[in-house]
Order: C-alpha cells, then sequence, then structure tokens
C-alpha cells in the first residue's frame, strides 16, 4: 500500500493526503500546482470512490456490470439465496459427482438464467420497478427447461431425433431465454451472431457457392439446440457448469480474503520505483488477476481504479494509461495456469491433459509480458518519467510478511493440477476449502459466516456472463456442427490462401478479428476454435498449435479497434479518447500479434519434446526478437531512433525468428546496423550509457 507521504518530484517530501486523489477527470500533468507529485492515499473510503468511478466510466461499455439492486428485501433475499445456492450446488457436484449429463447442465443454465432476469434489466432505459413482473415471469420460465429435462429423461435421451411438440416448444422457449440473456448481459454481438446463424442453418439451400447446404427446419434444429449435447447443452456449457464455475468461485474466494490487494501491493513493491513504475505495476497486477478472473474489462475496472490514475500522476497520457491497462487485462488470459479458464476448455475440446496446454502456454504469455514492459520502460525513458519514491512504496519482505499467505492456495493449486493425479474438479474444490482455512491465519484476511456467503454470492455474480455466453455459443455452434459449416469455412480460408500456410495464416486471424469483436474471451475461443482453426490443421498445424493461434487472435479483439471492448473501458476510466486508447493498446499489444506466429512456424516455443540446449536457444532467440520490436515501436534507443530506423530494425527481428539460416544473418546484420547508428547518436549526444536505455 502507499503510504501517505508528501512527494516532490525527485520523491521527498510531504503532502496533504486530502489533496491527493485523482479522478478520471484529472489533468495529465504529473505535478500539482505546487510542484509535488500527488499520490492516493491508502484508505478504504478513498479505493471504493476511485472504484465507484471507474465502475460507472466503465459499464458505458460492459453490459455485464450493469445490475440493478432489488429494493423489496425479501426479493433480495431470494436473489442472493439462489445465488449461494447454486454455488454450493457446484461445489457439491465437483465432490460427490454431477447428475446425468442432460439434467445437470440443464440446471445450470436454468439457475444462471433465472438469475439473469431478476438481476439485468431489459434495457438501461428500464428504470420502472414495473418490469419486474415481466422479468419475473421470464425467470420462472428459465426452470421449465430443466424440469422437462429431469421429468421426462428417459424420453428425451432415448428418442433419437423423433421430437414431440413439448419438445420443440420447450426447445423454442430456451434459445429465446438464452439468446435473451445474453443480450442483457453480454450486449447485441452475441446474440445477433446466433440469429444469422440460425438463418443459415435455416436457409442453407438458398445460399450461394460454398455457402450452400441442404437447410434444416426449425423443429431438426430446435431438437439439435435442446436434445444433444452439441447444442446449447454442448461443450462450452459442460465446461461452464464444471471447471469455470468453479475457478470463478475459487476467484471470489480469494478476493475476498484480499488477494487483489496483495497483488497490487507486491506489484508496488517489485517495480514501482523504477522508471514508469506505475504502468509496470499495472502490467504485473493485471497479469496476475487476469489469469484467475476470466473476463479483460473485469480485471480493467478492478486493477485499473488503481492504476490508471498512478499512471496519469506521473505523467503518462490519459490514452496510454488506458491501453497498458487494457492490454495487460487482456494478456492476462493467455498466462497459466488458469489463462481464465480458457486452458480447461482448450484441453477438453482437442483431447489432451490441461497440463499439456498450461506448459506449452507459459513461454508465450511471458514473451508478451516482457514486451509489454520493454515498451513502458522505453516511453518513461523518452519521456524523462521516474517512479515513485521508494519511502512511499510498501516493502516486499512486509507485503509478505501482511498477506503472503494467500499465495499458498495458488501454490497448492498448482501442486494439485500438476502433480496429486486429481481431477481438475477435484482439485478446485479442494483449493477453495484450502483458501477459506489459510484466509483464516491472519487476522488481515479472515472471513466471518457473512463473508463465506457474500464470496459464494459474488462467485456466482461473476459467472453469469461467462455462462450465459456459453450457452449462446451453444446455439452458434450447433448449426456449425449440423450444417458442417466449419469444414466449409476452413475449406474456403484454405482456398483463398493459395494452400500457402503464411496466407492461411493471415486469413484464420482476420477471421477471428472479426468472430471475437464484442465478444467475451471465452465464447471468442469457442466460436474460433469451430470455425477458424480446421482452417490451420488442415494444412498439417498441430491441433494445440492451432488453438493456441485462434486464442490469441479471438482475445486480442478486445483491444483491436474498432470493437476494442477492453480499451474503450479503460478509456472510460482514464478520460482518454476510446479510439486512441484503442490504437494505443493495439501498438502495445503488437507482440501479441507476432507471437502466435513465431510458435507456428517454430513450435519448439512452447516446449514440447524439445531438449535443454534447443528449449533455451530458441526461447532466447525469441525474447531477443520481441525487446527488439519493443524498441522499434518506441523509436527510442539512448537517444530518439528515425522512422526508417525503426522499419529497418522491426524487419530485421522478424527476420532472426525464421528457421532459415540465411534470414537469420541478414536479420541481425540489420539488427546490429540499426544499433550502431544508435550509439554512434548516443555518444555524439553525450548520452552513451545503459542507464539511457
Amino acid at each position: 500500500m502507499i503510504k501517505e507521504k508528501k512527494t516532490s518530484d525527485d520523491g521527498g517530501t510531504s503532502r496533504d493526503p486530502r489533496n491527493a486523489r485523482t479522478t478520471a477527470a484529472d489533468s495529465d500533468l504529473p505535478l500539482g500546482a505546487d510542484g509535488t507529485l500527488e499520490l492516493i492515499p491508502d484508505s478504504e473510503s478513498e479505493r471504493q470512490v476511485l472504484e465507484q468511478e471507474a465502475a460507472e466510466a466503465a459499464s458505458k461499455y460492459d453490459a455485464e456490470s450493469r445490475i440493478r439492486r432489488a429494493p423489496w428485501r425479501p426479493l433480495a433475499l431470494l436473489i442472493s439465496a439462489v445465488a449461494i445456492f447454486t454455488a454450493l450446488y457446484h461445489l457439491y457436484t465437483a465432490y460427490f459427482g454431477a447428475p446425468p449429463t442432460l439434467i445437470h447442465r440443464s440446471l445450470h443454465v436454468s439457475l444462471i438464467l433465472f438469475l439473469v432476469f431478476m438481476l439485468y434489466p431489459p434495457s438501461a432505459r428500464a428504470t420502472s420497478q414495473w418490469w419486474r413482473i415481466p422479468d419475473a415471469v421470464l425467470a420462472i420460465a428459465s426452470l421449465v427447461p430443466w424440469l422437462y429435462i429431469w421429468l421426462n429423461y428417459e424420453e428425451v435421451v432415448l428418442q433419437a431425433g423423433r421430437f414431440t411438440a413439448a419438445d420443440i416448444a420447450v426447445a423454442s422457449l430456451l434459445v429465446v431465454l438464452v439468446l435473451e440473456a445474453a443480450r442483457r448481459v453480454t450486449g447485441w454481438a452475441l446474440p445477433i451472431l446466433a440469429l444469422l446463424f440460425i438463418l443459415f442453418g435455416m436457409y442453407g439451400r438458398e445460399l450461394p457457392g460454398l455457402l450452400r447446404h441442404r437447410g434444416y427446419d426449425w423443429d431438426t434444429l430446435a431438437y439439435q439446440f435442446f436434445a444433444t449435447t452439441e447444442g446449447v447443452f454442448g461443450t462450452a456449457i459442460g465446461v461452464s457448469s464444471t471447471y469455470i464455475f468453479l475457478f470463478i468461485l475459487f476467484g471470489a474466494f480469494l478476493a475476498k480474503s484480499g488477494m487483489s490487494q496483495m497483488f497490487n501491493d507486491l506489484a508496488l513493491a517489485i517495480a514501482g520505483q523504477s522508471r514508469g513504475g506505475p504502468a509496470k505495476v499495472a502490467t504485473l497486477a493485471s497479469g496476475f488477476m487476469g489469469s484467475i478472473n476470466g473476463s479483460a474489462i473485469a480485471n480493467v475496472v478492478s486493477t485499473g481504479a488503481f492504476t490508471i490514475p498512478l499512471m496519469k500522476k506521473i505523467g503518462y497520457s490519459r490514452n496510454f494509461a488506458g491501453a497498458v491497462e487494457s492490454s495487460a487485462s487482456v494478456g492476462g488470459q493467455v498466462l497459466p495456469p488458469i489463462m481464465g479458464a480458457a486452458a480447461f476448455i482448450m484441453a477438453e475440446t482437442i483431447g489432451v491433459p490441461y497440463t499439456t496446454v498450461a506448459l506449452a502456454a507459459i513461454v508465450p504469455a511471458l514473451l508478451y509480458y516482457v514486451s509489454l514492459i520493454a515498451q513502458i520502460h522505453l516511453r518513461a525513458t523518452r519521456m524523462g518519467l521516474k517512479g515513485i519514491a521508494k519511502e512511499n512504496l510498501p516493502d516486499v519482505l512486509g507485503v509478505l510478511k501482511e498477506r503472503g499467505h494467500l499465495m499458498l492456495p495458488l501454490v497448492f493449486l498448482l501442486y494439485m493440477l500438476f502433480f496429486s493425479g486429481r481431477t481438475i474438479l477435484y482439485s478446485a474444490f479442494l483449493t477453495i476449502l484450502v483458501t477459506i482455512a489459510v484466509a483464516m491465519l491472519r487476522r488481515t484476511s479472515r472471513m466471518s459466516l457473512r463473508d463465506l456467503l457474500q464470496a459464494l454470492e459474488d462467485g456466482t455474480r461473476s459467472a453469469l456472463g461467462v455462462a450465459v455466453a456459453c450457452a449462446s455459443v451453444g446455439v452458434i455452434v450447433g448449426v456449425v456442427t449440423i450444417s458442417g459449416f466449419g469444414v466449409t469455412l476452413a475449406s474456403a480460408i484454405v482456398q483463398l490462401s493459395g494452400g500457402v500456410l503464411f496466407w492461411t495464416l493471415v486469413m484464420t486471424m482476420l477471421a477471428c478479428l472479426v468472430l471475437g469483436m464484442g465478444l467475451p474471451s471465452i465464447p471468442a475461443y469457442i466460436v474460433t476454435a469451430t470455425m477458424a482453426a480446421p482452417a490451420l490443421t488442415t494444412l498439417g498445424v498441430e491441433p494445440l498449435v492451432a488453438h493456441l493461434f485462434v486464442f490469441y487472435f479471438g482475445l486480442f479483439a478486445n483491444i483491436t479497434p474498432p470493437v476494442a471492448l477492453a480499451a474503450f473501458a479503460a478509456s472510460g476510466i482514464s478520460g482518454g479518447k476510446p479510439m486512441a486508447t484503442g490504437g494505443a493498446a493495439f501498438k502495445l499489444a503488437s507482440a501479441g500479434f507476432v507471437i502466435p506466429y513465431m510458435f507456428v512456424y517454430n513450435p519448439d516455443l512452447l516446449l514440447r519434446d524439445v531438449d535443454l540446449i534447443t528449449g533455451v536457444t530458441v526461447v532466447a532467440s525469441a525474447l531477443l526478437a520481441v525487446l527488439l520490436l519493443g524498441v522499434a515501436l518506441e523509436g527510442h534507443f539512448m537517444v530518439p531512433m528515425a522512422w526508417y530506423l525503426r522499419i529497418v530494425l522491426a524487419v530485421g527481428a522478424v527476420m532472426m525468428l525464421s528457421a532459415d539460416i540465411l534470414y537469420d544473418v541478414v536479420g541481425a546484420v540489420l539488427v546490429v546496423a540499426v544499433l550502431g547508428v544508435q550509439l554512434l547518436k548516443a555518444r555524439s549526444a553525450g548520452k552513451l550509457s545503459i542507464r539511457a536505455i
């Protein structure tokens, strides 16, 4: 936590903390009127104010945060009770086992839909309490699909496509409820995409060329969505009702114990004093939290409320501050061990152990964060920015002494996942219990019964957006499966690219960026994995490599204009311009657009079946390449770099990534030449020093 001391521009004196608070509307200037650097005091009231401002700003772009409150206490208690029951049900099934697949998944969906209709208004303008009546009707109707499957389970499972009028009526109700819930929670993008696919499935005979297929009537599609495991109750909801829900619940218990505060304090202690320290703090804290919570926008709101004002205060512009927070938050979902729960879906989809996915994703994720920190550091050097004075920062040992015990659940989770041989569900269940027990060790993290119940409720509420999105994606996947559209799209991409791997990668990247627009990361991955990944496997790319490739680009659609939701949310907190923040985030995350190409052409980067020497060599060359790309993007190495030298350096860095020795040599020559020119310029300017980098 930042100590409430006064700080001059060189970090020296003290200041009245009453004037220390900043908001999204503050000036970009790093100094106050009296020449002192203003910091955020570490009081609970100040944090609450900042978090409230961040939540209000971000809600403009994040439909998931627009939850209404129940003014009638019995109604509020009912909602809380259902949310707590939902969490307890999933904990019970994790330990004792779940009922038959369709019953379990349909109950999961029905409970989620019930809560969505009780918590989310039909629109931002629907403020009248009269809306509670139709929403209550929808909430009660949400229980019908589960009740129908539960009461008619054998008939539904054994009828093998011979559906009845009642089946179609319930199936139609389910689809309507799921798409309406998705509209309320995630916005229009996902339900519109699902409706387009429904139309595609129904009118396939009328479509031209590659899009043409036999076409299906509504009854057939409805049955596909409802009574099979290739529709709404498919793989996406299967993972949502198991791994995703439990790990989101785990994150809720960590948050209630104070883990997010520990991440912020630890990041401050490690990086706060360095050049551009608050931006590095934002990167580290957002990476930690992003891996756990699985939502880029939620991560922007939770960590950005604290880090964005600090970045602005030391001199970063509003747009750059928002860009740092959004690009770091998005990157957290490619960071093991949890990867925002996407690792579990990927493992389930391609049929490999979870540990295989997590281990393969480590090096690319670390390269991404190294690139971010390098650009942040170079920007601070170019602008002459400093960090936060040491006396205003927490001490690493102090943070670990106060809250370090909260790391034990993460260590325990890693042990359970990688070494215990237990199932992922059992590991998650035990880790939640360990989190509760460990939190009791210190007064600062101890949870009361009220806190435990609140964590159960918060976990369920946090899972609503992902679960509804997974159910909606089930509609898309159902149409893709029954129509064979995935194979058709893969064939089209390969044909357009002429069967050349590089152009196939480019076409797949563009498809993923479009398909991922406006979608949360997990549904974005499911959509892109279903429709874009087959194009790569057709050309011989390993399934794991192909799925990591589409995951990266589906994810980075969150910071790619024109629909960069994470960047837009960050701009709401920073007071910057949304499109400018998105452009700055795109630039910062540029390494994330190169790294997937790196591991496609050189799978050794994923450290699968490689010897030590090969692994070290590959990682070292990739690390050098992303650092050089960072220099080229920022245009600074000791002294400012001319635009043409930046282009030459970027080309040289990319060429050094090639497996061809000739390209490596040419790339190295270009890099050495550019850096040599910069060294000569630095010497003539009197800045030839390591400190100038």
